[in-house]
Formats: structure tokens, sequence, C-alpha cells
């Protein structure tokens, strides 16, 4: 069962790829539903893929797929699922195919603030059991639960598991898991201003740290993301 904004945001990307054959923005989605922030709408979507009902593509540049509609929106037409253009990354040429892996177990390392930065992780809390698809490329992972708010308009809200990919590099706009002087963990978003690095929050109600480089190491990148409700 879906709720009627949840309805609403289906029926409008299903009839615009039906009409127009390019999908509607996300800033277009956002006027469509009269939504005051595009974060509206990555819960909405983020609530239509747990709910079968769309897939988001990782191993195609900026990909949604409608996989299904309710009974009543096809009612009457015949429908097959349509690759539409979204908000994603394009994934990397040599990233494990979704055959190749369906889920993988990944180490939950503890804790990560989305927030005031709390101690560096390094102990293993449990498992998690991540699909495959959302595994950005060869290399490590392992997953994180947040704690904090200050992502909440990047839709990483407090209580969700971050998965992330181990790397020490980062480009501008990427959300990573950045290491301060040694001791503090946080996740923010990258930005590098000159030999200062801006880590930098998705909450008007956080300000940007600005650090030297010499005291941030980037651990690693946000992949993928896991709710429980």
């Amino acid at each position: 069962m879906l709720t009627r904004k949840q309805s609403e945001l289906l029926e409008f990307i299903h009839k615009r790829v039906q009409t127009d054959g390019v999908p509607p923005s996300f800033d277009e989605m956002k006027e469509a539903l009269a939504l005051r922030s595009k974060s509206g709408i990555h819960r909405l979507i983020t609530a239509l893929e747990e709910r079968g009902f769309i897939r988001r593509l990782a191993h195609r540049a900026r990909a949604i797929e409608i996989v299904k509609l309710p009974e009543a929106m096809g009612k009457g037409a015949a429908f097959s699922p349509r690759v539409i253009e979204g908000d994603r990354p394009d994934r990397p040429h040599n990233a494990l195919s979704v055959d190749a892996v369906h889920a993988l177990e990944l180490p939950v390392m503890g804790r990560i603030a989305a927030g005031t930065p709390i101690e560096a992780i390094s102990e293993v809390s449990h498992h998690v059991a991540v699909p495959g698809s959302m595994l950005a490329g060869r290399g490590q992972h392992y997953a994180l639960e947040v704690r904090g708010d200050s992502m909440i308009e990047a839709g990483i809200n407090d209580g969700d598991i971050v998965v992330i990919r181990e790397q020490t590099t980062a480009d501008n706009g990427d959300i990573v898991v950045a290491l301060i002087e040694g001791q503090e963990a946080t996740l923010k978003r990258f930005r590098r201003k000159g030999s200062m690095i801006a880590l930098e929050a998705a909450n008007p109600a956080y300000e940007t740290r600005m650090l030297p480089e010499s005291q941030v190491r980037v651990q690693g990148r946000l992949v993928g993301l896991i709710r429980n409700y």
C-alpha cells in the first residue's frame, strides 16, 4: 500500500516518461508534488524502491527503472519496465555485476556521527546483508550506523546504515567518512578549497567545518544506504 504522495510521485514519473519519453528532474518532481525541498523527493524515491515499485540501477548512469505499477494505476494498459533518468552516479566500469553477487555480509564497524564528530571507529559490532548491486566497484567495503541529523537533506537519517567503500581519496561533493586529527570520525560532504578541507553538513542547522588538509584523512566514500522501519 502506497501513501498518497508516493502514489502521486510514481504516477507523475510514469506519465511523464510515457508522454515525453524523458523523465522529470528532481526539481520538477518537487514542484509537481508541492514539496519544499528535494530531500522529500529522495525519501519518496527510497520508499518506492523499498516497496518494489522502482529500482535504482547502480550500473547505469543516473538511472531508475520502474519495476511495476499499482493495479489501479496500470489497469487497462500493458506495462513493461523502462529505464528513466534519475539521480544516481555512474557505476565504475570494473564494478561487480548484480548477477554475480546478490548479497554480501558486511561488517558494521559501529556508529558514525552525522553531527558532532565522535571517536574513530575500529571494532566490528555485527554484520549486515547488503545487495551486491550496492557495492560500487571492487575493493573492501564496510557499514556504519548513522547517529545524528546533519545529513538529512542528503537523504541520510539518524539510525540508517551507510555502506562505505574503503578509499583514501575523494572528489569534491563526495560524502565521506573523514578522520579528524586521527581521533574523531564523521560523515560529511567533502570539498577541497586550496590547502583547506571543508566538511559540509546537509542540514542548515550545522556549520561547515574548515580544517587544514593535514588534519583530515579520508577513510571511505558512501556508496549505499540501508534503512530500517
